[in-house]
């Protein structure tokens, strides 16, 4: 039987790869902390949906290969007053 948790693991899972969000939008979206989420997947999912997780993990992993690009773009917004 599955709880809650793993039940909003799936949840989250199934919104970030719908939606090809971030973990942040993610989190907010669902009102919990980014570390919950980041949890969620990388940990309780893997057991409860292992091809859910597999999905979910690849997306992870190119979110975080691209992170730096979008922080450059952000500080640039910042500073350029767009």
């Amino acid at each position: 039987m599955r709880t809650d948790i793993e039940e909003r693991a799936i949840r989250l899972a199934e919104y970030i790869t719908e939606n090809r969000v971030t973990v942040r939008a993610a989190a907010k979206k669902f009102g919990i902390s980014k570390s919950t989420v980041h949890k969620d997947i990388t940990e309780r999912l893997e057991g409860v949906n292992p091809e859910l997780y597999s999905e979910v993990r690849g997306l992870l992993d190119l979110n975080k290969a691209e992170r730096h690009i979008r922080g450059g773009i952000a500080t640039r917004k910042k500073y350029k007053g767009e």
